[in-house]
């Protein structure tokens, strides 16, 4: 999450968990989607550890026991991101629905299926997870996972101009902490709503059994709400708003309502004490929740729609405040010098959502000189200037009066499109990611990647973007190295020993469900991740509660996962 978490191992040492054993490099292993497949999408399995002498693998129907299908195997290639020589077997032809399993010469696949509604439990279990993460209420997801009432306790003020106890309420626990930060709900809460803008047909009648379910509601839009109301909270009268809310250490690894530190309503520590990024970052989230809501909840709309104008003028008159934690705070930082792409976003939502020429003036203002100066990157929370060029291309009419500026965020959006998919494939298992894209939260980067695909797939239709969007899920689901899940409860394998406090510290052996984990980190920065030798990029991973810099989740990881999911679960082949 680019923090550095000095103070992430206080207390964890005896509820540490420790990693399961990759499966060896030498044995014949399969890795694949564990999930498994809709019919007509492209369908590849990585194989490892067969002979040369091996050139055709077979897929049976576990309905019938008949073979179904036989393909060829090709020679063996190098797989850079991970050291290993793969194999490539391709099925893609095999649509009919059942339950099926890879063979090949001593090798039998894990089983999966192929149907149209293959990925709609992950889509349920994604989303639910994060009223796991609410804070502030009771949270009951059966089968144990569950805490009374946390965090109840009045805030106060840390380097800001709140004195005294104000009321502490609603949002998500960040990560595996329980602190709340406004910029990283950010780019969560925006990528959430986006979902819902894009992919309606599949989260309409999601059903998440959360205490608002059986309102007027979808359940989906019900729990956003529950984090827009926070984020809301943390405005100050003056429309600037506060950086973040925790304690000012991280707490020990108890549950949710036996962390009894102080909640702090954390500032600048010097006037104006509100930051420049937070707030923009709430000016763009509320402009998108005033459009989103409006045909649901008008009056809610509005009161979105009134905070993100004025946190819009709080900003753009406050354009440089950055953020560095205060003294004797240790949480968290989320530091960013350069707001200016926070404020880009948020004039783009306020320009589609208002249509208003000062947000579109503001916009353009804040572009290169010309078009042709402009690139498109992989989003990330403090790199939101591709979100605002999206932003501005899904508000601007098409044809001959788009303008030039829609022309080129398409076309370089296309372009970094078209980049990923030549990585995909040349990847050995299949995703996106360069060499360099291994960092804290690779796994992020990926269904980051994912979402920076399908924007280009919505402005430019090509089904090789979809395809690749979709071939980076089948590896967070288990076609990677490890043979991994990497969401919790989901696949055959899934990891088990996030570094998140709640599935630590409730005594059940199985980990919070629908959660990411951070993946593989070829620089890793917590003293048990640094244990492991260094190797290929992609094995600098272990399932260990105690190695926050490679197995830690945070909402920001699940929300690219859940987008993608989202169009997944659309049943339309790309």
């Amino acid at each position: 999450m680019n923090r550095r978490f000095l103070l992430k191992l206080a207390g964890l040492a005896a509820a540490a968990k420790l990693t399961a054993q990759t499966p060896a490099q030498t044995q014949p292993f399969c890795s694949l989607n564990q999930l498994g497949y809709r019919p007509r999408d492209p369908k590849t399995a990585t194989l490892r550890g067969l002979s040369s002498q091996d050139t055709t693998f077979t897929i049976r129907s576990l309905d019938s026991n008949e073979l179904l299908f036989t393909g060829a195997l090709p020679p063996p290639t190098l797989d850079n991101a991970s050291g290993d020589q793969v194999r490539l077997a391709t099925f893609s032809s095999l649509a009919k629905p059942g339950t099926y399993r890879l063979e090949a010469p001593g090798l039998f696949s894990d089983t999966f299926h192929i149907s149209n509604d293959v990925y709609a439990d992950a889509l349920r279990l994604t989303m639910r997870s994060y009223y796991g993460q609410r804070c502030g209420c009771a949270v009951d997801l059966g089968q144990g996972y569950s805490h009374p009432p946390c965090h109840l306790a009045g805030a106060y003020g840390i380097g800001s101009n709140q004195h005294g106890a104000v009321p502490n309420h609603g949002g998500w626990h960040d990560a595996g902490d329980y602190g709340r930060y406004i910029v990283n709900s950010g780019i969560t809460t925006g990528t959430l709503l986006w979902a819902w803008e894009l992919y309606p047909q599949s989260l309409r009648n999601l059903h998440l059994d959360l205490p608002e379910s059986h309102h007027p509601l979808p359940d989906y839009l019900a729990e956003i709400r529950w984090n827009l109301n926070w984020m809301l909270s943390l405005q100050d009268t003056d429309g600037g708003v506060f950086h973040k809310q925790t304690s000012a250490a991280f707490s020990p690894f108890v549950m949710p309502q036996d962390d009894l530190l102080l909640s702090q309503i954390i500032g600048t520590g010097s006037a104006p004490y509100k930051s420049t990024c937070a707030t923009a970052d709430l000016a763009a989230v509320m402009a998108i929740a005033a459009r989103v809501y409006r045909p649901l909840d008008p009056a809610f709309a509005q009161t979105c729609l009134a905070a993100a104008k004025s946190a819009w003028s709080w900003a753009s008159a406050h354009p440089d405040v950055t953020f560095k934690n205060p003294p004797g705070v240790t949480t968290g930082e989320y530091g960013d010098p350069h707001c200016a792409d926070e404020l880009l976003w948020a004039s783009a939502e306020l320009w589609r959502t208002t249509s208003e020429p000062q947000y579109e003036a503001a916009f353009l203002h804040g572009l290169p000189s010309t078009p042709d100066q402009l690139t498109i990157g992989t989003p990330s929370w403090n790199n939101l200037a591709s979100m605002a060029c999206w932003t501005y291309a899904l508000a601007s009419p098409s044809g001959p009066d788009s303008g030039p500026w829609k022309d080129r965020i398409v076309e370089a959006t296309r372009h970094a499109a078209l980049d990923l998919v030549a990585r995909q494939k040349s990847s050995g298992y299949g995703n996106t990611l360069a060499l360099s894209d291994y960092i804290w939260g690779s796994n992020s980067v990926a269904a980051n990647q994912s979402l920076l695909l399908l924007l280009s797939h919505h402005l430019h239709p090509d089904p090789e973007t979809a395809n690749a969007a979709l071939s980076n899920l089948h590896y967070l689901l288990g076609r990677n190295c490890h043979g991994v899940s990497w969401v919790t409860q989901l696949g055959h394998r899934p990891f088990l020993h996030p570094h998140h406090r709640p599935s630590a510290a409730d005594g059940i052996p199985a980990p919070w469900p629908g959660l990411l984990s951070g993946g593989p980190n070829a620089h890793p920065a917590d003293p048990t991740a640094r244990t492991l030798p260094q190797a290929p990029p992609m094995r600098m991973w272990l399932d260990d509660q105690r190695a926050y810099s490679v197995n830690e989740v945070a909402i920001n990881w699940n929300a690219p996962l859940l987008f993608l999911l989202a169009f997944a679960n659309q049943n339309t082949p790309a």
